[in-house]
């Protein structure tokens, strides 16, 4: 095996180039766990973790981008104002995993229960890929994840990095496991109240081939607020049976299956669940910050 380390992105995407079987290398959380099981065994790997360029966050315009070599750990204790960001990062493994893990990497294991991917799909996010020539482009997150493990990175690109548009309003990650962290979801969901367009946008994990939208559910959502007046008046209430119906819906985008970590029904089960409670934090949410206004 050929280990190539880099002095930096152009040349590591120039020997990408020349090397499209090549895999990139971070923290090493999931492909390191590959090699030692002998799941694979590349013939190049492209060492990328001391790329200056990838190992940054920056906000520009409204918008936040965070580079793919961004590690949980940072991404927790520096973007704390990113809730969602912020809660799913905690979420990930133990405090070891969060120092080496990326968001990249993350990103590029397209696995479906991956945290951080729910946090990038409920607030619209993009991909950008970048290769040699100064080449880069930003694919949307439902073109991005194809399938369990697929995604659309052409062989001769690296993952620069994530971006989406900063949302005013509430935000929340939760997640479904045997424990806290150091395990693989059973079910996650973000949830992101968006109040200038007047949006609520739900994303999936871990309960389909890749994360997943309920576009019903958020617009039985964003129509139940106008209909109760909250989008103007934060403390007017939601009748219980609009939280419930929320909730029925986002269990009803849910496709998933048995495995052992969980078995269909108490995936879906746990979807409506983590459904109803994300909505009415983000409701009690918007009640606090009205009375304190």
């Amino acid at each position: 095996m050929e280990v190539l380390i880099p002095r930096g992105l152009e040349e590591a995407l120039e020997w990408k180039a020349d090397h499209p079987e090549a895999v990139p290398i971070a923290g090493g959380t999931d492909l390191m766990v590959d090699l030692n099981f002998d799941r694979s065994r590349p013939e190049v790997m492209i060492d990328v973790s001391r790329l200056s360029e990838l190992n940054t966050w920056r906000r520009e315009d409204g918008n936040l981008f965070l580079g793919a070599g961004l590690t949980y750990t940072r991404a927790l204790h520096e973007l704390p104002e990113m809730r969602a960001l912020a809660q799913a990062s905690r979420s990930v493994g133990s405090p070891q995993i969060r120092n080496r893990g990326t968001i990249g990497g993350n990103l590029g294991t397209a696995s479906p229960a991956g945290d951080a991917v729910p946090v990038l799909d409920a607030h619209d996010g993009e991909v950008v890929l970048g290769a040699a020539g100064d080449r880069t482009r930003s694919v949307s997150w439902n073109e991005f994840f194809l399938g369990p493990k697929r995604n659309a990175m052409a062989p001769d690109e690296l993952i620069l990095g994530a971006q989406w548009r900063d949302a005013r309003g509430p935000q929340s990650f939760s997640k479904v496991g045997t424990r806290n962290a150091m395990v693989i979801a059973v079910a996650n969901l973000c949830l992101v109240m968006d109040e200038d367009s007047r949006t609520v946008r739900v994303a999936l994990g871990s309960v389909g081939p890749t994360v997943l939208r309920s576009q019903e559910a958020e617009a039985f959502a964003a129509e139940a607020l106008s209909r109760a007046g909250a989008w103007d008046d934060p403390s007017a209430p939601l009748p219980p049976s609009d939280l419930e119906g929320f909730a029925e819906r986002v269990s009803g985008a849910a496709t998933p299956i048995d495995d052992v970590r969980g078995t269909a029904g108490y995936r879906r089960h746990a979807c409506r669940v983590l459904a109803g409670r994300a909505l009415s934090w983000a409701l009690a949410e918007r009640v606090a910050e009205a009375q304190l206004a």
